[in-house]
């Protein structure tokens, strides 16, 4: 995750505003939909925990923290592109003001993927979409011991259930490690002496 925020060019307009939408990805688990959708009016970067409207599948709309790393980014986004906190306006905007497509948000990931290959080789084997975002921070909680409730409301998922999966495929991570490490707890058949054994153990 790192390596693909730290991709886009700092130095221009379109590496700024890329960057931003992957940290944005990142850090608040969003659907693509969901990033795109996001106006400078959803956002509450002012209060000293920063937070922002999410509008999720089914008017299932959620409120999500947003790191200070984040905050700091978005602020400067606004800023350049002359938008108030207060505005309908979206912020993720492409060269002539209009609000980011699915599409273009998929082949920002595309591109930092490319950028941040020559860093990173074995990015070039990893299906990687803006949804890994979404996964790895689920993950991330997930790991860091936050409850399957909480996660749930966090990603906006209907049920439970599906919030579940993340459990299920951290056992399974846990378990290759265990078997990675070499920690099966399988000792194999117990030996068993034949009598020719014993009278030799037994005569040194």
């Amino acid at each position: 995750m790192d390596a693909l925020i730290a991709a886009p060019n700092p130095r221009t307009s379109r590496g700024r505003r890329d960057r931003t939408f992957l940290l944005f990805l990142a850090r608040t688990g969003a659907r693509v939909s969901e990033a795109t959708g996001v106006n400078a009016n959803d956002l509450q970067l002012e209060r000293s925990h920063p937070q922002v409207l999410l509008r999720g599948k089914g008017r299932r709309d959620r409120v999500i923290p947003i790191p200070q790393d984040l905050a700091r980014a978005l602020t400067a986004l606004l800023a350049e592109h002359g938008i108030a906190n207060h505005e309908p306006r979206p912020i993720f905007i492409g060269a002539r003001n209009e609000r980011l497509t699915r599409f273009v948000a998929t082949h920002i990931v595309r591109r930092a993927v490319a950028q941040a290959v020559t860093i990173r080789p074995t990015l070039a084997q990893k299906p990687i979409s803006p949804h890994i975002f979404r996964h790895s921070l689920a993950m991330k909680l997930l790991q860091s011991g936050v409850d399957l409730l909480t996660i749930q409301a966090w990603l906006g998922h209907a049920q439970v259930a599906t919030t579940h999966r993340y459990a299920a495929a951290d056992v399974e991570m846990m378990r290759k490690g265990l078997e990675k490490a070499g920690v099966s707890g399988d000792l194999g058949v117990r030996f068993r002496p034949n009598d020719a054994v014993l009278q030799l153990l037994n005569s040194i």
